[in-house]
């Protein structure tokens, strides 16, 4: 049974303006197996890293959407990370709190992300066992 949808969709321009502003903000956002990764595309290309930056910006938004919370807790930017598995499918990983709160509602998460030069978009359905 679908417990809950999430979607977002990002304008990179609007990603990269703000890292502008806010130089940290990818240590806001990014737990630490995300963090290097993208201090590892960014260091090789800033548009890769950007792009990374930005996805994992609109997936966690679309999860905080799917759950029905928000940013309130136990949702926080670092309560999730989406790490590609070795196929490439993009994964949510939930920490501590968040991921005893998807355990006591018995939920399965499913997430999808992609990119153009312009744009990223995230969906997220979490799937409640039966």
């Amino acid at each position: 049974m679908i417990f809950g949808i999430g979607t977002d969709v990002l304008q990179v321009s609007r990603i990269a303006s703000s890292l502008k502003r806010q130089p940290k903000l990818p240590d806001r956002i990014l737990g630490p197996q995300e963090l290097a990764i993208y201090e590892n595309r960014s260091s090789r290309n800033t548009v890769r890293g950007l792009n990374f930056l930005a996805m994992r910006l609109a997936a966690k938004e679309a999860f905080s959407k799917a759950c029905g919370l928000g940013m309130h807790t136990p949702m926080s930017w670092k309560a999730i990370q989406i790490i590609n598995k070795a196929s490439g499918q993009p994964e949510i990983i939930a920490n501590n709190l968040m991921a005893q709160w998807l355990a006591e509602r018995q939920l399965n998460t499913h997430i999808s992300i992609s990119d153009e030069i312009d744009y990223v978009v995230a969906f997220v359905i979490l799937e409640q066992k039966t």
